[in-house]
C-alpha cells in the first residue's frame, strides 16, 4: 500500500488551475469528447485540487475524485458543487462498491508507486461497457526527464523546504520564456520538447509555473513505454482501444470494458467481501492528436 506524500497536500493546498478552461484535458482524453461525459457517473482517480471535475460539474450526472494525499483540499472546493464527492483512497488498494460510467486518471498513474498496480485497480471501478481513460507520461521523448531531472530532484530538489523549492520553480519558469519564445518558434523539430512548447505558449504564467513545479515537486515519477500499455488495455479486457503519443512527451489511452455477466458476478462477491462504501467527504446530491493506434 502507498504511504501517503505530503509533497502533494503542500502543491495542492497552494496551487490549482483556477478553472482555467477545458483545452488540454480535452486533448488528453482525446478521442473521447466532452459530449462522452454529458449526464455520466464519472471517477477523477488522482484527482489533485479537483480541478477536472469542478470544470466537468455542469455536464455530468455525478463525480467522486479519489485521492490519497488532497482529500481535503478537494473536500472544501467542492462544498460549491453538490453533486461531487471526494474520497480518500490508494488507487493501487481501495475497493469501491459503486461502478461508474466513466473511470479516468489525468496525470497521475505515472506518481504511484505502481503504475500497473494502480490501473489493474482503477478499471474494477468502471461498469460494464464503461470507459477507462489515462493519460501519463512517456519513456519515450523523455531523456531528460528521465536522466537529468529525475537525478537533481533526488539528491537536490526534494531536499530543499517547500517554499524554496517553489522558488526554483518561478525561476525555471521565468527563465524558459526565452528560449521558447525565441529559438522554438523557429521550425527545428529535432529541438527537444519542441512540441511540448507549443502548449506552453498557450497558457499564463501561472499555469505554466505550476506544470514546472509539479514535476519538480513529485517525490515518485515513472515513465510509461508504449509496449506496457498495449500490455494494459487487452482485447480480453478491452474494445474500441485507444493508444496515441501526445507533444512527444506523453501518452493518451483509452479502452471501453468487455466484463460479462459472469465477471462482473465475480468482481461484486469480490466487492461484498471487502465493502467499501463512497463515504462523500463532500455532500453528494442523490437522485488533436499525435501518432495513434486504434484497436477494436
Amino acid at each position: 500500500m502507498q504511504k501517503k506524500q505530503n509533497d502533494w497536500l503542500w502543491q495542492w493546498t497552494r496551487y490549482h488551475y483556477k478553472e482555467s478552461g477545458t483545452f488540454l484535458f480535452e486533448e488528453w482524453i482525446y478521442p473521447n469528447t466532452l459530449l462522452d461525459f454529458k449526464d455520466k457517473t464519472v471517477i477523477d482517480c488522482g484527482s489533485g485540487s479537483g480541478d477536472h471535475l469542478i470544470n466537468l460539474s455542469p455536464i455530468i450526472a455525478k463525480g467522486v475524485g479519489l485521492d490519497l494525499n488532497a482529500a481535503p483540499v478537494t473536500k472544501k472546493r467542492f462544498k460549491k458543487y453538490p453533486n461531487l464527492a471526494v474520497k480518500e483512497g490508494d488507487l493501487a488498494t481501495v475497493k469501491l462498491k459503486e461502478k461508474f460510467d466513466i473511470v479516468y486518471s489525468i496525470g497521475v498513474l505515472h506518481h504511484t508507486d505502481s503504475p500497473f498496480a494502480s490501473f489493474n485497480n482503477i478499471k474494477k471501478f468502471a461498469k460494464p461497457g464503461g470507459k477507462i481513460i489515462i493519460w501519463v507520461y512517456s519513456h519515450e521523448g523523455n531523456f531528460l526527464n528521465r536522466t537529468l531531472l529525475e537525478f537533481a530532484k533526488r539528491y537536490f530538489f526534494l531536499k530543499l523546504p517547500k517554499p524554496i523549492l517553489a522558488l526554483f520553480g518561478h525561476l525555471f519558469t521565468a527563465a524558459l520564456y526565452l528560449p521558447i519564445y525565441t529559438i522554438y518558434l523557429l521550425p527545428l523539430k529535432f529541438l527537444p520538447f519542441y512540441e511540448y512548447f507549443q502548449n506552453w505558449r498557450k497558457m499564463d504564467y501561472y499555469r505554466n509555473f505550476v506544470n514546472v513545479f509539479d514535476k519538480l515537486n513529485a517525490p515518485t515519477t515513472h515513465f510509461i513505454k508504449k509496449s506496457d500499455l498495449i500490455k494494459w488495455f487487452t482485447k480480453k479486457d478491452f474494445k474500441n482501444i485507444h493508444i496515441s503519443a501526445y507533444k512527444g512527451v506523453s501518452w493518451r489511452a483509452s479502452g471501453t470494458t468487455l466484463q460479462n455477466d459472469k465477471t462482473n458476478a465475480d468482481q461484486n462477491a469480490q466487492d461484498s467481501e471487502n465493502p467499501f462504501q463512497i463515504d462523500a467527504l463532500a455532500q453528494v446530491m442523490p437522485s488533436q492528436n499525435g501518432n495513434e493506434n486504434v484497436l477494436n
